[in-house]
């Protein structure tokens, strides 16, 4: 196995993440078996306790594994599925070494932070490359580099480069800013960030230079001599309009060879042109359309973090391209229609309306005004998790007259409680053992014939993946049909409500699951697929 490190210079949100993704499916493309790797430096042992608003997206593996957006891109780009071994956290990485000590597992010996937690993420690097059977392992390094938490990584990075010197490659994804007031490029900034990395024993192989524009040939020598990284191997990196223009723009700069040489191998093939072809298609959408997301996570002071909901972003883009359209994104907060109901008449205006995950009561009422507005107004609906638990909510009070209907997470001591907890989960709840304890990763679902998500999918049985605590209450299930309701898809093996459909509707359709997690740009998921097509419907009207 081949290892790439790839760290961030500067500032965070320099686009490690999506840089890892492209060179993965870049190698990809010429014939090599990749994974990768995403490190947090975090005490949290996994995504899932932090606030999306501060950390973004917690996005979903197959097997339950609640960790950071940048994982979704992996998958995304390489079109694999990432598992357990693929993400690390600080406090995953020491719960490791502490458990193993209580268990004897180093015989006694006095466990040390160095080199021990180095050898622990150089042992779980080894086993997720072992477990894809990959040629090329991209391990992506969260944070920037002098930061005091991603030390022990870097150090874990510089003694794998020891025992393996020519199987170990680092990338430094650097930001180069142009002052407005000054007009040009500065690369001071970059200089320090190779120094720092310096400073942990590592000299970077590669530089991707982000920013604004592209990088000229004055700073690219600059560069190459204050950082003592070859001419060739200065990428320019800058700001798109697409993240799925990066690999084509890198490969335009010859990165793929160039990494190929660096560690002595040929490409076995060279194969980019489905990628082509997809940006080919973004870039020549003919018509805009208007998706409006209500949610609650995306305000952060006087900006908008649209990273919280990135996965559903995406799956909108990946339908769209699909049907050779242009999705327009609006974010609307559900708060604003709690205080003000005529804002609903705002809706109109949108081609369809979703409604993702998410967790607590801020914002609930206005969600729920909005989905009736959908379903009064023909407006094409897509529910995501809470958006279909609301959708029942909503389904239950003004349609089949449970006036106090409600969820048990939002209110307990109502008479209908429309959404509650498994007893399993109940218990959990009063010990307080939230971390990893939902219905997490996937799970069958069967289709209930005729329907749209059984036309859409084309199959009766499929697998989706969970993040949730809380289920469609059962005992409801037949008053929800009898007046018009139509459950579309349950788990098999517990009978949970999975997927509800209203069939006198141009488009309502809610899942308990997350389809957004599994849809990629080549192969965009059936349910956004047939919503976009519905959305495209509506607006030839």
């Amino acid at each position: 196995m081949k290892y790439i490190f790839v760290a961030g210079g500067v500032m965070s949100g320099v686009g490690k993440g999506v840089a890892t993704a492209s060179i993965g499916r870049i190698l990809k493309s010429k014939g090599f078996k990749v994974t990768a790797i995403k490190i947090d430096p975090y005490i949290n042992v996994d995504a899932g306790t932090m606030n999306p608003v501060e950390h973004g997206e917690v996005f979903v593996t197959e097997d339950g594994v609640e960790c950071d957006q940048d994982v979704g891109n992996y998958e995304r780009f390489l079109d694999e599925n990432i598992y357990t071994e693929n993400y690390l956290t600080t406090g995953r990485v020491y719960q490791a070494v502490i458990n193993r000590e209580r268990n004897l597992g180093y015989n006694g010996k006095c466990v040390e932070v160095v080199p021990d937690i180095p050898n622990e993420v150089i042992s779980v690097i080894n086993s997720a490359g072992k477990r894809s059977k990959a040629d090329f392992v991209l391990i992506e390094i969260g944070g920037t580099v002098g930061e005091y938490q991603n030390m022990l990584f870097l150090e874990a990075a510089r003694m794998l480069k020891i025992s393996r010197p020519k199987d170990v490659l680092f990338i430094l994804v650097s930001f180069l800013p142009v002052p407005a007031k000054l007009g040009e490029m500065k690369t001071k900034p970059t200089q320090y960030a190779v120094r720092t990395l310096n400073s942990a024993g590592i000299q970077p192989d590669m530089i991707l230079a982000r920013s604004v524009l592209p990088i000229d040939e004055p700073r690219k020598k600059k560069i190459s001599i204050f950082c003592n990284v070859s001419y060739e191997d200065i990428i320019s990196a800058p700001d798109i309009d697409s993240i799925y223009e990066i690999p084509i723009n890198f490969e335009k700069e010859n990165i793929g060879n160039r990494i190929l040489k660096k560690f002595g191998m040929k490409s076995k093939t060279s194969d980019l042109r489905d990628w082509q072809l997809l940006v080919n298609k973004i870039n020549n959408g003919h018509k805009e359309i208007q998706i409006g997301i209500i949610g609650k996570y995306f305000e952060t002071g006087h900006f908008v973090l649209a990273d919280s909901y990135i996965s559903v972003i995406e799956a909108v883009k990946h339908a769209a391209f699909s049907q050779n359209m242009k999705p327009v994104i609006s974010w609307i907060s559900s708060e604003d229609f709690e205080k003000n109901s005529k804002s609903l008449n705002e809706l109109k205006k949108f081609a369809g309306i979703i409604i993702p995950g998410g967790f607590g009561n801020r914002g609930i009422e206005g969600k729920i005004k909005v989905i009736e507005y959908c379903r009064k107004n023909n407006i094409p609906f897509f529910g995501l998790c809470l958006g279909l638990q609301l959708s029942v909510i909503e389904f239950s009070r003004n349609v089949c007259g449970l006036k106090d209907a409600t969820s048990a997470e939002f209110k307990q001591n109502s008479k209908n409680i429309i959404i509650d907890v498994m007893p399993e989960q109940k218990v959990l709840l009063k010990e307080k053992k939230y971390g990893g304890t939902m219905r997490l990763g996937a799970y069958d679902c069967k289709l209930k014939p005729k329907t749209i998500s059984a036309m859409a999918y084309g199959q009766d049985l499929i697998s989706e993946r969970h993040r949730h605590r809380y289920e469609v209450n059962n005992n409801y299930k037949e008053l929800l049909e009898k007046n018009g309701m139509v459950i579309a898809g349950t788990n098999p093996e517990k009978d949970l409500i999975e997927i509800i459909e209203l069939p006198k509707h141009p488009f309502f359709v809610a899942t308990q699951f997350h389809p957004e997690f599994k849809s990629r740009p080549l192969k965009p998921h059936p349910l956004f697929k047939e919503f976009i097509k519905a959305c495209v419907k509506k607006d030839n009207k």
